[in-house]
């Protein structure tokens, strides 16, 4: 765990004029007429007399857009359900949405970058690492990067869901203080239809208010946006979901001013890493562990022993990502297996190996345990 800035629940929205790095997710719906205009003015805002190369505030745009350009180029009707269609329509609108972004961001002087992601990208630690490399170097360049999903070579295997959560996925690795999530309502709202200001506890608060898309171009909905704030306040960053007509949102945001509804990030994040195994990586197994085994888990924060496992499910090799389940039925933990299925069922319930050894099926410097909020 990594200590951030604790928030001041009288004052909770102060720690957003702390923030140095945004990352600004924008839907389908809300980039028509002069969004990208907007967008760049309040970016070119936010930066101010710090922008440039080597450091100040800086900005990450995570965008949708690409296929909702495509559809319309290729002459199509509706958004294609077909997977060959929509990277057919995803390599279509990708030049188109970059141009707008060049054309509006030339206009305030500041450069962008095209960043294409998958899933297995940040799946696999090489390619996570060289993603943060390549992100960190352009951003002390002064450009600001635009990430999308590589829809044209996505499938449903290596796709993230949806940009809310590619968003919540990029958070650790700029390490971002701030992800607004803009999109076409206020913010998270009430049963009455009244924004929610503040969100202490996504799971308790949060996802009871949640619906689900209703665009017609876009695919994430409130549930989306929920369980991105949800990732991104566990990996340090404070989460704001804002209306993109808002005037100078991102100014108003850090500034404290009451606009959206406003997430604070946990005291103690995840690091990169750990976030990584919970949150980017997908389970591919089940470890079932005894009532003794969850407690030293949860409590002690103790490695996964064989003593303590009761079953095995799935398919997976060893070093893959698998979910620890309480005799409940509870996800408890994630973490990274040391075994094949075959084995960790071989040696379920074995104090020790021939050698005196206890059998270690998941270490605990690979194991993350989930909050139970």
């Amino acid at each position: 765990m990594v200590e951030r800035d604790a928030v001041d629940l009288s004052h909770p929205r102060a720690v957003l004029g702390k923030t140095r790095r945004a990352i600004l997710k924008i839907g389908s719906k809300s980039l028509t007429g002069d969004a990208w205009d907007r967008l760049a003015q309040d970016v070119a805002a936010f930066r101010g007399h710090r922008a440039g190369r080597g450091g100040g505030r800086s900005v990450v745009i995570v965008s949708s857009g690409a296929i909702a350009h495509g559809i319309q180029k290729l002459g199509l009707k509706s958004r294609p359900k077909d997977i060959a269609w929509l990277q057919a329509a995803a390599a279509a609108g990708q030049s188109i949405l970059m141009q707008r972004y060049e054309e509006a961001f030339d206009k305030v002087g500041i450069p962008v970058a095209q960043v294409l992601l998958t899933h297995a990208d940040l799946a696999d630690r090489a390619r996570t690492n060289n993603a943060r490399g390549a992100l960190g170097a352009l951003l002390e360049a002064g450009c600001v990067p635009i990430i999308n999903e590589n829809d044209a070579v996505a499938v449903e295997e290596i796709k993230f869901g949806d940009n809310d959560q590619l968003a919540s996925m990029v958070a650790p690795l700029v390490d971002a203080d701030l992800l607004l999530l803009l999109s076409d309502v206020e913010g998270l709202l009430d049963a009455e239809g009244r924004r929610v200001p503040l969100v202490r506890s996504i799971v308790a608060e949060a996802r009871p208010l949640a619906g689900g898309s209703t665009s017609g171009v876009g695919t994430g909905g409130m549930t989306s946006k929920v369980e991105a704030a949800r990732r991104a306040t566990l990996a340090g960053a404070h989460v704001v979901i804002a209306h993109a007509r808002e005037p100078g949102i991102l100014g108003r945001v850090v500034s404290g001013e009451d606009v959206g509804t406003f997430f604070p990030a946990v005291p103690q994040r995840l690091s990169a890493r750990k976030h990584w195994i919970a949150y980017t990586l997908r389970p591919r197994g089940v470890i079932l562990v005894d009532r003794g085994a969850a407690e030293a888990i949860c409590a002690k924060n103790r490695s996964i022993l064989a003593v303590g496992v009761l079953g095995v499910r799935g398919v997976f090799q060893p070093g893959d990502a698998v979910s620890v389940v309480d005799p409940d039925g509870r996800e408890i933990a994630r973490g990274l297996c040391r075994l094949s299925p075959s084995d960790a069922a071989r040696v379920a319930g074995q104090k020790r190996e021939e050698e005196g050894e206890e059998i270690v099926v998941i270490h605990r410097d690979d194991l993350v345990v989930l909050p139970m909020e």
